[in-house]
């Protein structure tokens, strides 16, 4: 743990624990003036899966951090729901220090060559099809849960059954100045930690909507995005649906004023 203006910040969180089965968050390893953002590891027996480690920038605290759960694991999968910098940039280091595969989506497969060193990824990377997968953990599945165009266009979600977390990447992201890892208690006051962000990084309300629809689908106790405090508990995360649901964002807010030739 750390100390915070006085606060004693957890570092790692335990989302889940049966004693078999975890999912812990680390929710405070950004620096500087980097965006905030979580990165999680899901353990199911012997295995291990780490979702949107993160950049060079966090690469030792991370390791450090997640050392004492992987300690005598294998970390089976590093993965990435998307291609951005805050979300796998750090992957080079985790292809060196682990024999882990890559799992990322299709689409962005030769992109993330970028961050590692030529031939690192030979045999090495599975590529999401665009209409999600089952990825196999130890004896647990986690699902990879289509979320395109929320933001990337070609995105990915992971929901793990047991647990009943959504790792939901940047739906749900919220620009907090502190406490991350603090589930969401007051929907209305953190709007205003959401709204700007949702309105310019995701596509359309079309898109929100079918998105909301496939959720509520999944038996989901927990939505924990990549940035900012997660949702807790069916009735926050029904006020989070219901608020994407109408949300107007992306091409929806559009204009001719915004093409224009400065």
């Amino acid at each position: 743990m750390d100390h915070c203006g006085g606060e004693i910040v957890e570092m790692a969180v335990e989302l889940y624990n049966d004693g078999i089965h975890k999912c812990i968050g680390f929710f405070d390893l950004s620096l500087g003036d980097s965006v905030q953002a979580n990165q999680f590891l899901v353990i199911d027996g012997e295995q291990s899966a780490l979702i949107d480690p993160g950049g060079d920038l966090i690469y030792n605290d991370l390791f450090m951090q997640s050392y004492k759960y992987l300690f005598t694991k294998k970390l089976e999968y590093v993965i990435g729901s998307h291609q951005d910098p805050d979300v796998i940039s750090s992957l080079d280091k985790w292809l060196v220090g682990s024999d882990c595969k890559v799992l990322i989506p299709a689409l962005w497969e030769q992109f993330i060559t970028h961050f590692a060193a030529p031939g690192k990824l030979k045999n090495r990377v599975l590529g999401i099809p665009d209409r999600g997968m089952n990825i196999k953990l130890g004896n647990a599945i986690l699902k990879a849960i289509p979320a395109h165009f929320l933001h990337s266009e070609g995105n990915f979600q992971f929901y793990d059954p047991v647990s009943k977390i959504l790792f939901s990447g940047d739906m749900g992201a919220s620009l907090v100045p502190n406490r991350a890892e603090q589930p969401v208690e007051n929907f209305e006051t953190h709007v205003h930690y959401m709204e700007g962000f949702h309105r310019r990084y995701m596509s359309c309300n079309r898109v929100c909507r079918y998105w909301v629809n496939m959720v509520r689908g999944l038996d989901v106790e927990w939505i924990v995005p990549q940035h900012g405090r997660p949702f807790k508990g069916k009735p926050m995360i029904e006020l989070f649906l219901d608020w994407v649901e109408e949300l107007k964002c992306g091409t929806d807010l559009v204009t001719q004023d915004n093409y224009k030739i400065p």
